[in-house]
């Protein structure tokens, strides 16, 4: 009973009587710090991204987190960086001996494939799914041997929860099970469903609808011509997923009907097809395609950070749950109305200085979870999640031992803080935890909204889902309709990896202090329950539990 009304009287300090403004003003204090120009929006391995690296070692520190690992609170990650040579790379489709070449506008191409020169034939695969789970194959009757693969990037007419789709879509998925079927390469179709996303700099990603899953497909030769771009891979050849592509592009609209000449299909058919996400026809194309693919490779070490919070039990202590957020972001890059610092203050500052506000709460007020808690800053999510991978892989804690990832990414406090969506919200027991949390709060939980943005794959907690942690991801939510529906997809318009998503932008700091207090109690209720947290008996993701 001692120990029940001790936890209530927690629930009691992180739901009420707290000053909101001032912590408000404290959580916005490390973002002025993190998104300030003079990191250069910390892109992955640069002197600002190591300059975010020590201040966050620094907080940790000052808010009583135990370095986690042999080399403090720093963990280090070797990358290796690829970058096209222009000059001496190409794209040409032959057919019936006559070469067209290909400029860096009709086809982008990506310096993750394998350096040399490779001429095969191509097949269309329509969406390139196989998805035993719902009974959908369209590899089916496909002979993929030797040939690279042309699908449209989109979840396609499948009749499958959205969480199958999105695991199943993602790049690594998608390769694994191409590479399977005897394909040495792929020629990407990006979902003309998805919003455009202008003034992106050069970086691993698809833009906000295509996926992070998705990450990889548009790196390499700048569309448009917009210069070389580098791609970033973990220096271990063991956890490079997308190893084996012998080509790697994506085709842009300006180029894209011209893959299609002698198939007896149009690049407009199949388009108008998947804008209205109907099924796709599957055939050959005409001819081949012939790729000459130059790197040039570095290497490069950017550090993920994790303390800890040690348990008070003796029989969890040694049981983990962990609350990430990512630290890099992608730098600086092509200039908008003036401004090239791509600053990332909702991405991912605010997820940074919520996990340093949340162990400074936990500091102040003594709290003492019985499991222990890691605060986990990662590297290189911006890169295809693979600070998050490397950890998750090689954890500075038993893997064994880690039970839940709580994930910080861009949580969007652009408004009061009436209702939380919850990406995974029906996945696992955690989802009953954070409705729990959520009840002194007067908070309403929503599950994902929009599960057709794959928001539940496209961030760090996925590296531990695919290791069987029971994982969590958060956005402020809103009902449909209501003005803050609108300001949070004109956020996604205006600043999503754009140089405005900086100091200079409207934000609610006062509901950013409500939400870290709510995620304390959060944690606070994973940490102390008897039972650790487990998939739900009908999750797909309950297949990774180990």
């Amino acid at each position: 009973m001692k120990k029940l009304l001790l936890f209530g009287a927690a629930v009691f300090s992180l739901a009420a009587a707290v000053d909101y403004t001032a912590e408000g003003d404290a959580w916005w204090a490390h973002i002025r710090f993190l998104a300030d120009d003079a990191l250069q929006g910390r892109d992955t391995g640069s002197e600002g991204y190591h300059k975010a690296v020590q201040y966050v070692a620094t907080k940790m520190e000052q808010f009583g987190l135990r370095a986690a690992g042999s080399d403090g609170y720093l963990q280090p990650v070797n990358f290796e960086t690829r970058e096209l040579v222009p000059a001496e790379s190409s794209l040409a489709l032959v057919r019936d001996g006559n070469e067209q070449k290909l400029s860096p506008a009709e086809a982008t191409m990506n310096a993750r494939a394998d350096a040399g020169t490779v001429e095969a034939p191509m097949v269309f695969a329509g969406y390139g799914l196989r998805i035993p789970e719902a009974h959908y194959d369209e590899l089916a009757g496909l002979d993929l041997k030797g040939r690279i693969v042309v699908y449209v990037n989109a979840p396609g007419p499948v009749d499958a929860p959205g969480p199958v789709k999105s695991h199943a879509g993602s790049a690594a998925e998608r390769w694994e099970t191409l590479r399977a079927a005897g394909a040495i390469g792929v020629a990407i179709i990006m979902n003309p469903r998805a919003p455009a996303v202008t003034g992106q700099p050069p970086t691993n990603g698809s833009g906000p609808a295509a996926g992070r899953g998705a990450r990889g497909g548009a790196a390499g030769m700048g569309a448009a011509g917009r210069g070389p771009q580098k791609v970033f891979l973990l220096a271990d050849p063991a956890l490079q997923e997308q190893a084996g592509q012998k080509v790697a592009l994506t085709i842009t609209r300006a180029g894209g009907e011209k893959f299609f000449i002698g198939s007896g299909h149009t690049y407009d058919e199949i388009l108008a097809l998947a804008r209205d996400n109907r099924p796709l026809p599957k055939f050959p194309l005409a001819g081949t395609l012939r790729a000459t693919t130059v790197v040039r490779t570095e290497k490069l070490e950017a550090p993920n950070l994790a303390g800890i919070l040690p348990g008070s039990d003796p029989g969890l202590k040694n049981q983990y749950v962990i609350l990430s957020a990512h630290l890099d972001h992608v730098g600086v890059g092509r200039p908008v109305n003036g401004d090239a610092i791509y600053n990332g203050a909702m991405d991912d500052a605010s997820g940074i200085a919520s996990i340093l506000e949340i162990a400074r709460i936990m500091k102040a007020e003594a709290m003492k979870p019985r499991r222990s808690v890691v605060f986990l800053a990662v590297t290189a999510e911006e890169k295809g999640e693979l600070g998050s991978r490397y950890f998750a892989m090689h954890p500075t804690v038993p893997a064994k031992d880690i039970v839940a990832d709580i994930n910080l990414d861009m949580f969007m406090p652009l408004f009061d803080l009436k209702f939380v969506e919850v990406q995974g919200l029906g996945e696992s027991t955690l989802g009953d935890n954070v409705r729990e949390a959520a009840e002194p709060f007067g908070v309403t939980v929503q599950a994902d909204k929009e599960p057709e943005q794959n928001r539940f794959i496209r961030s760090d907690q996925y590296s531990f889902i695919r290791n069987g942690v029971p994982s969590l991801a958060f956005k402020f939510g809103y009902e449909f309709g209501t003005p803050e529906d609108k300001i949070f997809h004109d956020w996604i318009r205006d600043r999503y990896h754009k140089p405005s998503d900086d100091l200079d932008q409207p934000v609610d700091k006062a509901a950013a202090a409500k939400f870290d207090r709510l995620i304390a109690s959060l944690l606070m209720k994973v940490a102390d329950a008897d039972a650790k947290p487990a998939w739900k008996s009908d999750s797909f993701f309950r297949r990774f539990a180990k």
